[in-house]
């Protein structure tokens, strides 16, 4: 079993610190490996989002400057709050502009466990288009966000993001894991 010696933290920012954790395995050789720790523990979440009726799936294309790249994925953010329900819907609204209803809430999962301790929980919402504040969404993003809202039918997915890829755009991991892995 491998055992924790102890570490050292090797850059301290706003946002990330990185450490160099000292480890030692079964055999009593000690190893280094370097991670990546939020300044204060979060929670972060993936909404996954439908429209009803029409079976559209709530994706957005992003830049982000460590990719320095645009990249499709799902609305995401940080949870202000233990209530991961409200707080996923304030993220989908305000990055969307839709206004939803939380279907499921998964267990806590990891993203880059190699690379990170980022602790994460997928949250599922159905959206009624039908309803009036669903009939012109407008997003409340911060100064440095630029999100653009792409709806695709669900049975689309897979082929809108093999398009987008083709075209510069970088993919997540959890549209192509939902939607486009063909496990037959």
């Amino acid at each position: 079993m491998v055992k924790k010696l102890g570490e050292k933290v090797l850059y301290e920012g706003e946002w990330i610190v990185l450490k160099e954790l000292h480890l030692q395995d079964e055999q009593g050789e000690e190893l280094h490996w370097e991670t990546i720790h939020r300044v204060e523990h979060t929670i972060g979440l993936i909404i996954i989002a439908r429209l009803q009726p029409s079976d559209r799936v709530v994706l957005i294309r992003q830049y982000r400057p460590a990719l320095n790249n645009y990249i499709i994925g799902f609305p995401a953010g940080i949870a202000d709050s233990d209530d991961l329900g409200r707080e996923a819907l304030r993220e989908l609204r305000e990055e969307t502009g839709y206004h939803g209803q939380v279907i499921d809430i998964s267990p806590e999962l990891r993203s880059n466990p190699a690379l990170s301790s980022d602790r994460v929980f997928i949250v599922s919402a159905i959206i009624d288009e039908e309803e009036e504040q669903n009939q012109h969404p407008r997003q409340d993003l911060e100064p440095s966000e630029e999100i653009e809202v792409m709806l695709v039918a669900r049975d689309q997915v897979r082929e809108f993001l093999l398009e987008q890829h083709q075209q510069g755009d970088e993919i997540g991991i959890a549209p192509w894991l939902l939607f486009g892995l063909s496990l037959e």
